[in-house]
């Protein structure tokens, strides 16, 4: 019996899920996310809803900076401008009047697409810096955006500071008007995103991004170009964090700039922190953490004080002391993430009562 990571045969080592307790988590949220939108009530949707765009748009940042070893702490400017850009190219759609059945296939894209050609800008000074500067440089980026988005100027077609309404999607006649349904589009894009994702890194274009990350150097002197590939790496992390900001859009029905700030891109840092970066599952454990984490110490602080007025006051701080706790517990006691706590633990498992590791 192989008790390690040992594949032995290529059918092997193609496998997407190659142990059977991921090949049960997989499919166990598969199954969950089917179910939800027949038995979970509204606050349950609501979070799950929440949990799916997380996961799109971290695993946008885990391309670039779990992969490629680029930081970044403006991917919130990323998402915004899938938000906005779906929502301008619906209305745009709609005045030429486009059929509302195939708009979502036009402006999804579009909106995509903008926000890679932004990140190709956006990841340019990658080419001189990297570390914490690249990770400043990022952060202007991201007040550069939201300083456009509330201009007066641009307000005619962004909002200003009121922001605008999304148009519900309509996906050849099947108007997604609810959370609930909103919610399946949601989980579909969240798991072929993470699909896509991994596959990449099965590519030329994905051990590149690898090579990168472990020596650039190195990566530069084995023929890999360092101007295409980390220009290639924005690209697809920001398209990612575009196709979340749409799913955003159309779940919020409204888009504003506060959405959008520091504190967003903060979020993403975190749960990629968390998860584990450079694993395919690391951002579905961070942001499964950092998503339920504040639920959690609502239901707690409900269930010991109730709803009353202190209890409402208290829970704000302590949900930043224990987002600031988290970052700091993993980045001390496990860099690695969730990822690698539960590689532990089926480790165990699978060598007990043998061997312990």
């Amino acid at each position: 019996m192989i008790n390690g990571n040992l594949k032995a045969t290529y059918a092997a080592d193609e496998k997407i899920v190659d142990n059977r307790y991921k090949f049960s988590f997989v499919w166990g949220l598969a199954v969950l996310a089917a179910l939800l939108p027949i038995f979970a009530n509204d606050y349950v949707i609501l979070v799950a809803c929440q949990v799916g765009i997380m996961v799109v748009a971290v695993v946008g940042l885990n391309v670039l900076t779990g992969y490629t070893g680029l930081m970044s702490l403006g991917h919130a400017a990323f998402v915004a401008i899938g938000a906005y850009g779906v929502t301008i190219l619906h209305h745009a759609a709609t005045a030429l009047s486009i059929p509302e059945g195939i708009q979502p296939f036009l402006t999804i894209p579009g909106a995509m697409a903008l926000a890679a050609v932004i990140g190709l800008v956006v990841g340019l000074p990658s080419l001189r810096v990297k570390g914490v500067y690249l990770a400043v440089a990022t952060l202007s980026a991201n007040f550069i955006i939201i300083f456009l988005i509330e201009l007066d100027a641009l307000a005619p077609w962004t909002g200003g500071k009121t922001g605008l309404t999304t148009v519900d999607p309509s996906i050849f006649g099947w108007v997604l008007d609810t959370q609930r349904e909103v919610f399946i589009l949601i989980a579909v894009m969240a798991f072929a995103t993470v699909l896509l994702v991994q596959n990449l890194f099965r590519t030329r274009v994905g051990r590149a991004f690898i090579a990168i990350r472990e020596r650039d150097y190195s990566a530069e002197i084995l023929g890999i170009s360092l101007l295409r590939y980390k220009l290639t790496s924005f690209a697809i992390s920001a398209a990612c964090c575009g196709l979340a900001g749409a799913l955003m859009a159309y779940f919020y029905a409204r888009v504003l700039p506060e959405q959008f700030e520091l504190l967003l891109s903060l979020q993403l840092v975190a749960a990629l922190i968390v998860g584990g970066m450079g694993r395919t599952m690391g951002p579905v454990f961070g942001v499964l953490v950092i998503v339920l984490s504040p639920e959690l110490l609502k239901v707690i602080l409900s269930a010991i004080a109730g709803d009353s007025i202190e209890a409402a006051q208290f829970r704000a701080p302590l949900q930043e002391i224990i987002f600031g706790l988290l970052i700091i517990g993993f980045i001390m006691f496990e860099p690695l993430g969730m990822t690698q706590i539960s590689d532990r633990v089926f480790r165990a498992i699978n060598r007990w009562p043998f061997a312990r590791g």
